[in-house]
């Protein structure tokens, strides 16, 4: 019988390779082996010039409070994000119709999507009651760890 592998684990060592800046780990135990490696971009070293070494008058002002993209935010907004890296699917196959569509009624530990990471189908569950508001993905795309999935306002 195969161990269960343990995400939040998994996550734990995702989260030290990103504090520490390493780009690959690999780990064997019990016959179990997890490999995760990330891509880093090196540190710009492009020597700067001198007319660049300091911001001009149009970089230093500050934007104007419209200029700035504003997240959209609603009052009580639950937000469901991805525990890992992986390929999101609203469905369990391309026949099959999605588990959820927006303003639909969710509850909690209700499958809300699969999420396909090293060949392993991890089915994502909702932690709260409520109605769909959001969906963030489109079927089939990659996703990052921490990225949103969905948003649900919770029952009051």
């Amino acid at each position: 019988m195969k161990e269960k592998i343990d995400y939040k684990e998994i996550n734990k060592v995702i989260k030290l390779m990103e504090e520490k800046n390493l780009a690959h780990f690999e780990v064997e135990v019990e016959g179990i082996k997890i490999k995760i490696s990330r891509n880093i971009s090196p540190p710009d070293t492009r020597p700067v010039s001198p007319e660049r070494a300091s911001p001009s008058l149009e970089e230093e002002k500050s934007p104007e409070p419209h200029e700035i993209p504003q997240e959209k935010k609603e009052d009580n907004l639950h937000y469901i994000s991805s525990p890992m890296i992986g390929t999101f699917y609203r469905a369990p196959d391309p026949s099959s119709p999605p588990f959820i569509e927006v303003g639909d009624e969710v509850k909690k530990n209700q499958m809300l999507c699969i999420i396909e990471a090293m060949k392993l189908m991890n089915e994502i569950e909702s932690d709260t009651d409520g109605i769909l508001k959001e969906i963030f993905v489109e079927n089939g795309n990659p996703i990052e760890y921490g990225q949103k999935l969905f948003a649900i306002q919770p029952f009051k």
